[in-house]
């Protein structure tokens, strides 16, 4: 079936009410107008999939194993690589499933299970970022008192309260979604699954749906974005008060990283708003590419940022491909002898 018979085609409202025992099928989008060549664009796609996972994973992995780096800011930076793992992980599946399988129905439990986990994560990497704002505020403003108030104790606090403060603004969110009908065409405008682009295609009242994602978005970036400026111009205001330039310029020089981080999270979320808003003219697969790009943006920069400006984490990641390929080594030793004494 095409995608134009698709978004063409009708249902009886009997069959897509949400409460009928059959489940609602949807079908997502791949890229409009392209699809002679969306296998071959779907490669660049999959290897940035990869980056991700393999550079997030690789944070978490030196940062369990490292005992130098077990410190607030090193806990705060795997907490952002979790969240960008499983970011990559929920869009993953269905992304790829359309581009190369042509798999793209979806039933709306597993649709709204996927708007649960990559808005939360969305919104969990956000409060990840003001967490790490916070932490560069306490080391620049009160050194002397960084490790007393960013204890263990402290920042497993921090990090249970910005679950809970997900999982609390997004369930509501979820619920609403399930009382709706759908009685029209039932062709999303993604690759996955995203709140706005399905209660567009609902049939009755969806107001409170848009109030509910709204406060949402309201009171989480909403909230951290203006916390996280209000941090910096605290931290800038500290900085420029320290005589020694010098001094002043290793001060920034922690920051580097976390702005890099907040800069490429926050300007391709505002930038696709935007396109949504505005670009009514562009092509729809120009829509399509950037909403995946934009969505892979953050998990793929933001471990090879890190990687390179820190060079904690630098030290680490040699060390143990270093300690990995020694065993390595040995293990060959071992065998190549048990071999010769056989």
């Amino acid at each position: 079936m095409t995608e134009t018979s698709l978004s063409s085609q009708s249902f009886p409202m009997s069959v897509l009410n949400n409460t009928n025992a059959q489940p609602l099928i949807f079908f997502l989008m791949g890229i409009p107008g392209l699809k002679a060549t969306q296998y071959w664009i779907s490669i660049p796609f999959c290897l940035l999939y990869v980056v991700a996972i393999c550079g997030n994973s690789m944070i978490l992995f030196v940062v369990l194993c490292e005992r130098s780096l077990h410190k607030p800011m090193y806990y705060f930076l795997s907490m952002l690589s979790a969240t960008d793992l499983s970011l990559s992980l929920c869009t993953l599946s269905t992304t790829l499933g359309v581009f190369w399988f042509e798999a793209r129905e979806i039933n709306l439990n597993a649709c709204i299970a996927q708007m649960f986990f990559l808005h939360g994560f969305t919104f969990m990497e956000s409060g990840v970022l003001l967490a790490m704002a916070f932490d560069r505020f306490v080391a620049i403003c009160y050194p002397l008192r960084y490790t007393t108030i960013l204890t263990n104790a402290q920042i497993a606090k921090i990090g249970m309260s910005m679950l809970i403060r997900n999982v609390a603004i997004m369930l509501p969110v979820m619920l609403f979604v399930k009382r709706l009908s759908f009685c029209s065409s039932m062709v999303l405008s993604h690759s996955y699954c995203y709140h706005v682009d399905l209660i567009q295609l609902s049939c009755t009242d969806n107001r409170i749906n848009s109030i509910l994602g709204l406060f949402a978005l309201l009171s989480t970036t909403g909230f951290d974005c203006p916390c996280i400026l209000l941090s910096y111009i605290l931290i800038i205001r500290s900085v420029l008060s320290i005589a020694s330039s010098e001094e002043r310029r290793k001060a920034f020089n922690t920051c580097t990283s976390h702005i890099s981080a907040v800069a490429i999270f926050y300007i391709p979320l505002i930038s696709l708003s935007l396109v949504h808003r505005y670009g009514h003219s562009a092509p729809p697969f120009v829509h399509i590419i950037m909403a995946n790009v934009f969505l892979l943006i953050p998990p793929v920069l933001n471990p090879i940022i890190y990687s390179v400006k820190t060079k904690q984490i630098q030290k680490a990641i040699i060390k143990v491909l270093i300690q990995k390929h020694s065993k390595s080594n040995h293990q060959l030793f071992l065998i190549r002898d048990k071999a010769i004494y056989e």
